[in-house]
């Protein structure tokens, strides 16, 4: 799949893709944890073999210079989405890549499939304006809510607070490291490199709350 837009250095960008078919990618939890430190290893100059990484120490190697900054990201069984801004020269392609290589292996390796795992080359959506870009944080962070309320844009939440506790204990998205959440998955973000819209914990839960009473916003 093409794309319609030229990666640019320092622009962001709203990084996504589906499952062939829109096919499941991520079968469990094990699935999840793969993709997530591949999310930390692939991003380097450094060539890596998770085969010869040490358990839990994934998140230690040295993967050199970084080739994007990542400000958000979220797993879903059958897509993913992530913030992206270009800070090398074709840096988000071959992150992407090598993100995408690594972890297609290692899913037909494990469960016995063939061919192309994704729908094509990523998409790309860029978030030339302000509005855009400070959504994107409540957006990609809001994605598991249809995990339990498919319809919740549509007909609006049933359980907010069974939603809001979801979102909290929900590991496979950056959200807890936005709560100040202590843990390894930390080192995948780059916030530094993007506007600082929430100077605590609180701030992005109220901006969470808001949109999750407003609905449909992207």
């Amino acid at each position: 799949m093409s794309r319609n837009i030229e990666l640019a250095i320092d622009e962001y960008y709203h990084i996504f893709n589906h499952g062939n078919g829109d096919r499941l990618i991520f079968i469990d939890e094990k699935d999840k944890e793969r993709f997530v430190k591949l999310l930390f290893l692939a991003n380097g100059c450094n060539s890596f073999d998770f085969e010869d990484l040490s358990s839990g120490q994934e998140f230690s190697f040295d993967r050199g210079e970084t080739l994007v900054a990542i400000g958000t990201w979220c797993l879903m069984d059958n897509h993913y989405h992530l913030l992206i801004k270009e800070t090398t020269d074709g840096g988000i392609s071959q992150f992407m890549h090598r993100l995408a290589t690594s972890y297609t292996m290692y899913f037909n390796r494990r469960h016995r499939k063939r061919g192309s795992l994704f729908e094509g080359r990523f998409r790309a959506k860029h978030l030339g304006q302000d509005e855009y870009l400070r959504h994107i944080f409540a957006y990609t962070h809001l994605n598991p809510v249809k995990m339990i309320e498919p319809k919740w844009k549509e007909v609006g939440l049933k359980n907010l607070p069974t939603v809001t506790k979801f979102l909290k204990e929900y590991r496979f998205s950056s959200y807890l490291d936005y709560l100040g959440v202590e843990r390894k998955e930390n080192k995948i973000l780059d916030r530094g490199a993007f506007p600082q819209y929430f100077s605590n914990p609180e701030e992005i839960e109220v901006e969470m709350m808001d949109w999750l009473d407003f609905g449909n916003f992207y």
